[in-house]
């Protein structure tokens, strides 16, 4: 988590947020601090709306509820422990499979020698039956041990692929957002640096795609959150229809969206902008418990070009505000950015079109 709040402002927001836990009987320790304090700074439109839905329906703030809240926002660090034990749990059974095979040459060495010394013997005029049947005895034994052995390699190998099959899930939930099941924000940061070093390397183009949904707040106020969330899970449906390839279509946050766009210049993601903002307009809104009509929904799209070396801020930056550009219209559609050499400042997001 990184803070960029001044000294003053986040007094403000602790008090603020110590305040509103006093109201609702929440004891002010770590993990609801941060939970209450990154609520009241409105940085986390997933978590704003959770608690606004959970105030508006006059929940009580239970420990237990509490601790989901925590849990699913910031519980990072035991993403990060769930990971580093299962690393663990896979270095410690490559750890057994390579004692095994160590056991395994052990076993062919000592079986080695026993065959030498029964060579000995009989050369030597020992009793041959005697002989013979030591040499089976050792034979069985050498048997029965790498037996043994070949279980212990076959349980370690599977505990090895499960174990490797439970890392991916648990990247591919910690990539994915709850909800639309769509890349979150934190794939989409990976991929787009990603995307920006091959782009560098191999001399592509590389375009951005930023999305918003009109009025969506006020869609909100009116038809409730649970209509809201089909609205958002039918963009995110449609993004994903509308990309391929190498394209990566993402929730950037809130009502926020992003598709980017490897190997593709400005003009050709125009066209894709176009693309998605026809698909979704022939969409219907439908409240899935009245069966209620709610209409077509519209979408702002920005469109912007990588330049080489440029931090990816200022390009996400500029396509955000070629999508405001379009906000301001009120009637959705497209815009693309300017050129790095006259970057356009986002107004306010109170300025949008009402």
């Amino acid at each position: 988590m990184e803070y960029s709040e001044s000294r003053e402002q986040a007094t403000e927001y602790a008090q603020s947020a110590l305040k509103k836990m006093e109201e609702k009987g929440i004891p002010a320790n770590p993990n609801n601090f941060t939970v209450w304090f990154h609520y009241v700074t409105g940085k986390y439109p997933d978590l704003t709306r959770t608690i606004e839905i959970l105030l508006g329906n006059n929940k009580e703030f239970t420990g237990t509820r509490n601790a989901e809240l925590f849990q699913k926002f910031f519980a990072f660090d035991t993403e990060g422990a769930a990971l580093n034990d299962a690393t663990d749990k896979i270095q410690a059974e490559l750890n057994a499979i390579l004692k095994n095979i160590g056991a395994a040459g052990g076993n062919a060495a000592t079986y080695g020698k026993t065959l030498e010394t029964f060579s000995g013997d009989m050369n030597s005029g020992g009793d041959i039956k005697e002989i013979i049947s030591k040499a089976l005895d050792a034979t069985h034994e050498m048997e029965k041990r790498n037996k043994a052995l070949v279980k212990k390699f076959n349980a370690s190998s599977m505990e090895v692929n499960q174990l490797k099959e439970d890392l991916e899930d648990m990247r591919r939930e910690a990539m994915t957002d709850g909800l639309t099941s769509i890349p979150n924000r934190k794939l989409f940061d990976a991929e787009l640096r990603r995307a920006a070093m091959e782009a560098m390397e191999k001399g592509h183009d590389l375009s951005l795609l930023m999305l918003d949904i009109d009025y969506f707040k006020k869609f909100n106020d009116t038809h409730g959150h649970q209509v809201g969330d089909q609205v958002l899970k039918l963009l995110a449906a449609t993004l994903t229809s509308c990309v391929k390839g190498q394209d990566t279509a993402a929730r950037y946050g809130g009502e926020e969206f992003s598709v980017i766009l490897p190997n593709t210049s400005l003009e050709d993601a125009a066209h894709v902008a176009e693309g998605i903002r026809h698909r979704i307009s022939q969409k219907k809104v439908v409240n899935k418990s009245t069966g209620q009509d709610l209409g077509q929904i519209t979408i702002s799209i920005g469109a912007g070009k990588f330049e080489y070396g440029e931090p990816l801020g200022q390009l996400i930056k500029r396509a955000d505000a070629a999508m405001y550009v379009v906000k301001r219209t009120g009637k959705g559609g497209y815009e693309m950015a300017p050129l790095p050499g006259a970057p356009l400042d986002p107004p306010d997001k109170e300025t949008e079109a009402e």
